[in-house]
């Protein structure tokens, strides 16, 4: 059995500023981060647009306050304020942190950070590195992991949280190079896993999103937050579903219909392409709904319309955005500079997650936390989004909150035993389920099963939802759950297994899915994300208040919580 004073699931922006921070607090702790991935390889390197905060360098009127408004409003009021504040006021102190840190960020022709405007702020306030600012962060997080003395186990499965009487002791693990399996046992665990795009079938994320992190937390007795609001990144290149940035809107370019309309007027006229990712992808949505998507010949009625690049001319775009360019290049052949780029919704980012307080602590129902369990990141509902997440909060979100819940932690564990269990009764469990795994004799391929299910969460649970399609995907996925006593593996050897991998991120997939759909189904109004074609008003009255879903094999049970509103009081959203 493996032993640390924390332990760390996930390489990613939120995972490594966590274990930076308590290193820098205590450099003495043992800490470990445990990813399936390499570090570099998490999905926070595919972060484009930038990172927001209120330095004031292209805007002196920006604010921490207008920055918090702007995200409270941008979140249709479900955002819990005390933990937006925190987010704002730290935002400014963390990007010169990553500064110092070594980040380079873009510079404005006197050297200081450049801001760029992005879809939901009221001021210039993102600070980029062109449209590589994920890459640029983690690059450098992950240099200073090692330098600190972080150890690093890349390459392993987390299969189980050892959660027991509410408090977290360890983790089972599967390392994939040979599937050796390990119990770990540490004095604190966190979650730093990411999103869940895996479980759509068109997605901006990661083949590695498959939503681990939320199923273990689920299945082990945690609830999940808001798992309704799921977010659609207004431009998903046409068909692959790779994300154009915001940015690209941010630097101006154009939303057009097929008759070359720039039909965000009819939608957000004062926001225009720069109006918050919910309004603009339910725009487009009914922009194609309308007949004025356009087809790959160039005629009207098809499945995409035009972002357009053309006016910003080449200068500009291979200097601000040259990444967006190349994909569109390279992916579709397609040069943005004379030709515009064919783009539709597509899955990008998840509110909802495990439940924590504002130093990370997760809870174990509204009213109770856990011990020795944190999380941050996307995996994480602090919640401040709320409904819709602002673009460029994401990668802010990561790092202020990956730097407090390493504070928490670092304190927290300082006069704390290791906890004792039966390790062996772990490890056998897994030993069973992984051979039961390789030796199921089914006649399904997991791809297959996989596949129809991504299509059903697509299908029932889409950009607009209502009570009689979502019940039906209700149904249908039950179908598709009980499936996967059918599947089978072709590779029946322990290393490099990438199937059996497979098989363990379907479960989570499914998990997950579930408690998406039947946590839409019974928030009955329209929030944010969350647009129900038989509810289309927002209901304060009923449902100002978090979504809970409690997972088990017999079904979803849904509880509710408050969401703390301390400063702005909700009102009408108009952009």
């Amino acid at each position: 059995m493996l032993e640390h004073d924390v332990v760390i699931v996930g390489g990613g922006l939120a995972g490594c500023r966590a274990a930076l921070e308590i290193k820098r607090l205590n450099p003495e702790t043992s800490v470990a981060l445990i990813a399936k991935t390499h570090p570099i390889r998490s999905h926070s390197v595919a972060a484009q647009g930038g990172i927001a905060a209120a330095l004031k360098n292209v805007d002196p009127e920006d604010s921490w306050e207008a920055h918090a408004f702007d995200t409270v409003k941008g979140s249709d009021y479900l955002a819990d304020q005390d933990a937006v504040e925190i987010l704002t006021k730290e935002a400014a102190d963390v990007i010169i942190d990553l500064e110092h840190l070594g980040v380079l960020f873009s510079r404005l022709g006197d050297g200081r950070i450049a801001q760029r405007a992005f879809g939901g702020h009221s001021h210039n306030r993102t600070c980029y590195a062109a449209d590589k600012t994920g890459h640029a962060i983690l690059h450098e997080l992950v240099n200073n992991l090692r330098r600190n003395g972080v150890i690093i186990y890349d390459e392993w499965y987390v299969m189980r949280l050892v959660l027991e009487d509410g408090e977290a002791k360890g983790l089972v693990m599967y390392r994939i190079e040979d599937g050796a399996l390990e119990i770990v046992r540490a004095k604190a665990v966190m979650f730093a896993t990411g999103g869940y795009g895996r479980v759509y079938n068109t997605t901006s994320n990661d083949y590695a999103c498959t939503g681990d992190g939320l199923a273990m937390a689920a299945i082990a007795g945690i609830p999940l937050e808001d798992m309704e609001f799921v977010q659609f990144h207004p431009t998903g290149l046409y068909p692959v579903g790779v994300l154009i940035s915001e940015a690209v809107r941010g630097e101006g370019a154009y939303l057009i219909n097929s008759d070359g309309k720039r039909f965000m007027e009819d939608y957000a006229p004062s926001r225009m392409e720069l109006a918050p990712r919910d309004i603009t992808s339910r725009a487009i949505t009914r922009e194609i709904r309308a007949g004025r998507g356009v087809n790959l010949d160039g005629s009207a009625g098809g499945p995409f319309i035009y972002l357009d690049l053309r006016h910003l001319g080449r200068e500009k775009i291979m200097s601000r955005i040259p990444f967006c360019w190349e994909e569109a290049h390279r992916l579709l052949g397609i040069d943005a500079v004379d030709e515009p780029m064919p783009v539709r919704p597509t899955i990008h980012y998840c509110m909802g997650g495990i439940p924590v307080n504002t130093d990370g602590r997760v809870r174990a129902s509204a009213e109770s936390l856990t011990e020795g369990f944190f999380s941050a990141g996307e995996c994480s509902c602090v919640s401040v989004h709320g409904g819709n997440r602002l673009g460029s909060n994401s990668l802010l979100e990561c790092v202020v909150y990956g730097r407090r819940t390493g504070r928490a932690i670092a304190e927290y564990v300082k006069n704390r035993k290791l906890p004792s269990f039966d390790a062996q009764s772990y490890l056998t469990e897994a030993q069973e389920k992984m051979q039961q795994l390789l030796n199921q004799a089914g006649t399904l391929r997991i791809n297959e099963v996989r596949q129809e299910f991504q299509d059903c969460m697509t299908e029932y649970c889409g950009v607009f939802r209502s009570q009689e399609v979502m019940e039906a995907g209700l149904l249908k996925l039950q179908e598709i759950k009980a499936k996967y006593e059918q599947i089978y593996l072709d590779d029946k050897h322990p290393a490099w297994n990438t199937e059996l991998i497979e098989a363990l991120e379907l479960r989570s997939i499914m998990v997950v899915g579930e408690m998406i759909l039947t946590s839409a189904l019974n928030r009955q109004e329209s929030r944010g994300s969350h647009a129900r074609e038989d509810f289309r008003d927002r209901d304060d009255e009923r449902f100002l208040q978090h979504t809970l879903a409690y997972y088990s094999p017999a079904g979803i049970e849904l509880n509710y919580m408050p969401v703390v509103i301390n400063r702005f009081e909700p009102k009408e959203r108009k952009y």
